[in-house]
């Protein structure tokens, strides 16, 4: 059941990443792939700040930021190549 949450969160953060971040979705798919990899790295860089979410709009939340910092991280590679 955990892991049904972790990937309609991931979905749900990895749309609104990319929607902040390019203004458009990046399909179902890919949304999923870059929210659930947002939420491990927002909750390791929310870890850095000893912050700690509970709720499920907190970890939105993290998931949210990391999905961003991490398609941040990708459009810098993007640009090189």
């Amino acid at each position: 059941m955990a892991f049904l949450w972790y990937i309609l969160i991931g979905l749900a953060a990895g749309w609104i990443a990319g929607l902040i971040w390019k203004g458009s979705g990046n399909g179902i798919l890919m949304n999923i792939i870059i929210g659930i990899i947002g939420g491990v790295l927002g909750g390791w860089i929310f870890g850095l700040f000893g912050v700690a979410t509970t709720s499920l709009l907190g970890n939105l939340i993290c998931a949210v930021i990391g999905a961003v910092v991490l398609l941040w991280i990708v459009s810098l590679f993007r640009r090189r190549a």
